[in-house]
């Protein structure tokens, strides 16, 4: 298996995870078992923490390819 492989397989599976706690949340909220304020720290966690994994990716990509000579 290669680098890039093993990388996108633990990426994807960070990425699934954060959702589902996201969706768990959202819908804690809507049933009343979260109050607002902490909804939004998931909220806001889950989004500054896609942002944050898909800059790595943006850089990895770009890091590939240009080694491999493409831009």
């Amino acid at each position: 298996m290669s680098r890039k492989e093993i990388m996108d397989k633990y990426v994807n599976k960070f990425v699934s995870r954060k959702l589902l706690v996201f969706i768990i949340a959202t819908i804690a909220l809507f049933i009343g078992n979260l109050i607002s304020g902490d909804w939004v720290i998931i909220a806001t966690v889950y989004i500054g923490a896609q942002t944050a994994a898909d800059i790595v990716k943006d850089i990895y990509k770009s890091r590939n390819n240009e080694i491999n000579g493409e831009f």
